[in-house]
């Protein structure tokens, strides 16, 4: 039994325990060699050319398949706004804790990896700001990376056109599924390259600024750590007392077990999908709540992620030398993490996505930016994909509770 929990351990975290592993052998070397370590950046750089060009597809299709799968019927229409409601308003939550969590015990770091390309960006209209984070003026520009959210918005329009068509649509919306199962390839084969390509980019890193890179990355751990603990206890405590009371507490504590193990076993929230749809069963929330919820809730809700993206961007803020605590950077920050909850979508690793959005609606370099981005988020992954999924199955009750009543938990058996 216990070489099976052992094998079953490492099969698991391998990639994690991979890629950590690239990056301490990558600051060993820049510890040891210093400047020299210049001579492996190429493979760094490799892996994220890599990961820049995958980046689009995969939005693409994740998106627009996920909308094109939608049923069409007016039950699920009503229950689709609910849903969609309880999904924003968690997300949000999760991501205001972070934020006050930031502010009461803030990120601070000396070293300024680069100030040149935040002296270039260009100031314009907010008028004409939104115009470019929405829109592009051509086809092709929205396959850049640098267009991020009008991607998404496109490809929503394509979801959604694709379900509008119904039957006709069918063999374009396989074709849609088929390419999102396709890029979800692409980038567990691209990802296989990370522990070589992060660790030559922080064996860069360590050997050009030094040990004390390493501070940018300890407190913002322990701090991302231990307001996940406070929100995973108390808040879903307090969803579930909301959803049915002193039952409610009872019956989600006694049935997130198995989900909350999963979730932390397989870091994913895909992987989940199926012990929740069972917690969810033994709790008694109806199919067609618990068969939408879960599902769905899968790549679109992530409280884990809001709140590990907050962190992400106190991060890129204190090694940029910038000021986070701008009314107008807070609240572009909690959008953000809207946009984040959407895009990642429940693999291992799909989180990139959303910190090239936060990337570059801040507009900060991408080249360095993206990497300490990717290393916090390779490290908070465990316990984000725990508020990810467990989060889901929360929702469902919450979700019960407003559609069906008070009365629901009365026919669950605790």
């Amino acid at each position: 039994m216990g070489n099976y929990q052992s094998g079953s351990f490492l099969k698991n975290y391998s990639s994690i325990l991979l890629l950590l592993g690239g990056i301490m052998v990558g600051s060993i070397l820049g510890l040891v060699f210093g400047n020299g370590v210049e001579v492996i950046r190429p493979l760094g750089d490799i892996f994220l050319n890599l990961l820049f060009t995958a980046i689009i597809p995969l939005v693409f299709f994740t998106i627009a398949s996920s909308i094109a799968n939608l049923q069409k019927t007016e039950k699920l229409g009503k229950l689709f706004a609910i849903v969609l409601g309880v999904f924003l308003t968690t997300v949000i939550i999760s991501a205001i804790i972070m934020l006050i969590g930031v502010l009461l015990f803030p990120i601070h770091q000396g070293i300024t990896i680069s100030k040149v390309a935040l002296e270039t960006i260009q100031e314009s209209s907010t008028s004409s700001q939104i115009t470019q984070l929405l829109t592009v003026n051509d086809f092709y520009e929205i396959l850049s990376r640098k267009n991020m959210l009008a991607l998404i918005l496109f490809s929503f329009l394509i979801g959604f056109s694709t379900l509008r068509v119904g039957e006709t649509g069918k063999d374009f919306a396989r074709f849609l599924n088929s390419g999102n199962e396709v890029m979800k390839q692409l980038l567990h084969l691209i990802m296989k390259t990370a522990p070589v390509g992060l660790g030559a980019y922080f064996a860069y890193q360590v050997g050009i600024f030094g040990p004390q890179l390493f501070g940018a990355y300890a407190k913002p751990l322990a701090l991302y750590y231990a307001v996940c603990a406070f929100y995973f206890i108390v808040f879903f405590s307090f969803y579930a007392f909301f959803a049915g009371g002193n039952q409610g507490l009872k019956l989600f504590w006694k049935n997130n077990i198995t989900p909350a193990f999963t979730a932390v076993g397989t870091c994913s929230s895909i992987a989940t999908i199926p012990a929740n749809l069972e917690a969810a069963k033994q709790m008694n929330i109806p199919s067609h709540i618990r068969n939408l919820v879960i599902p769905l809730g899968a790549p679109l809700h992530k409280d884990g992620s809001s709140m590990s993206s907050i962190v992400k961007i106190a991060v890129l803020f204190a090694l940029f030398g910038k000021d986070l605590t701008d009314p107008y950077t807070l609240i572009t920050a909690i959008g953000i993490t809207i946009i984040v909850s959407i895009v990642e979508g429940g693999i291992p690793n799909g989180g990139y996505i959303g910190e090239i959005l936060a990337i570059t609606v801040y507009g900060f370099p991408m080249e360095q930016a993206l990497p300490a981005a990717m290393i916090i988020g390779t490290l908070v992954d465990p316990i984000a994909t725990l508020l990810n999924a467990n989060g889901d199955l929360i929702c469902a009750m919450v979700v019960t509770r407003i559609s069906e009543g008070k009365k629901w938990i009365s026919q669950s058996n605790i």
